[in-house]
């Protein structure tokens, strides 16, 4: 492991999750499951949105962009985490490394604007349901999408074009199993808390903005709900949001818990678990929460599979 000032393009040493050896055929086991559900999770859900007309409503359209975020996450970081498993030393070029930063940059952002998207949706469903169809627009909604996978491509562009144009000293070892900021902010010795206060800028105003729509949405509903007379609308105003709300909260949780605590208490192995969690574990949970606590998405499934 050399010490030199890595300018250019040089290749850097991806630790993984662990280095235990005997741990490494069973964990390459369990994550290529998960991922393999993750894609035929999240590809079904893609198609039987698609082809089911009963499903082309706001509500399922975003939940589409989900899966294709959910797909996209998971395979900027599996394919090479497995391949971790397998090899001795498992090296990543740097313009790669640069590549899945960028691209994971742009799901994970994608993620939480199209969580905040997904709750403003479920406030106007039950809080104003005659308008429903005429505010949620199929106009409102491609708006929405379009801006959110615009603001995420920008971040995408500027934080690899920030890093990966410093310069790099001391060590060439991630410590971590893929590239992202916080197990690169080490290697940097130029500039290094500019970038730092940037990354901490625009993640605790991703991360803040939408879980504002989200929790802003929620109390909406909340009191909407608790202003209902029947016993059945409650029911049915909770049917509507328990998957959305399930998945906001493991994945909120999961975040905050990564980028909020001090540095001081960042320990590498809990980062490494959290972000298993909101990069592999996640992405395979939403199609499955979307489709077994919702009727219409087996209703769906029954009838594109029967045609």
């Amino acid at each position: 492991m050399g010490h030199s000032n890595l300018t250019g393009p040089a290749d850097f040493i991806l630790l993984g999750l662990t280095r235990l050896p005997e741990l490494q055929l069973p964990l390459f086991g369990i994550f290529l499951f998960i991922y393999m559900v993750t894609v035929v999770g999240n590809l079904g859900m893609i198609m039987l949105t698609k082809l089911d007309p009963h499903l082309h409503i706001p509500m399922y359209y975003f939940i589409r962009h989900l899966a294709i975020i959910d797909f996209g996450n998971s395979t900027v970081i599996c394919p090479k985490m497995l391949v971790n498993f397998i090899v001795d030393q498992n090296t990543i070029s740097y313009y790669a490394c640069a590549t899945q930063m960028a691209f994971f940059i742009m799901c994970i952002v994608s993620e939480l604007s199209i969580l905040s998207a997904m709750a403003y949706d479920r406030y106007v469903a039950i809080c104003h349901p005659l308008l429903y169809n005429i505010i949620m627009s199929q106009r409102l909604c491609h708006v929405l999408v379009g801006i959110l996978y615009l603001y995420s491509s920008f971040q995408a562009v500027l934080f690899p074009i920030k890093y990966f144009t410093l310069t790099f000293c001391g060590s060439n070892v991630i410590s971590h199993f893929y590239c992202d900021v916080v197990p690169l902010s080490p290697l940097i010795c130029s500039q290094a808390q500019e970038t730092e206060l940037l990354t901490m800028l625009f993640s605790a105003f991703n991360l803040i903005s939408s879980l504002l729509v989200v929790l802003l949405s929620y109390v909406l509903i909340l009191l909407a709900v608790c202003r209902m007379k029947s016993a059945e609308g409650k029911r049915k105003a909770f049917s509507t949001c328990g998957s959305h709300l399930m998945v906001v909260v493991v994945f909120y949780g999961t975040l905050l818990f990564m980028y909020v605590q001090p540095k001081s208490t960042h320990s590498l192995e809990t980062d490494k678990l959290t972000s298993v969690f909101y990069t592999l574990v996640i992405p395979m949970l939403n199609p499955l929460i979307y489709s077994f606590r919702n009727k219409e998405v087996k209703n769906a499934f029954h009838r594109v599979f029967k045609h």
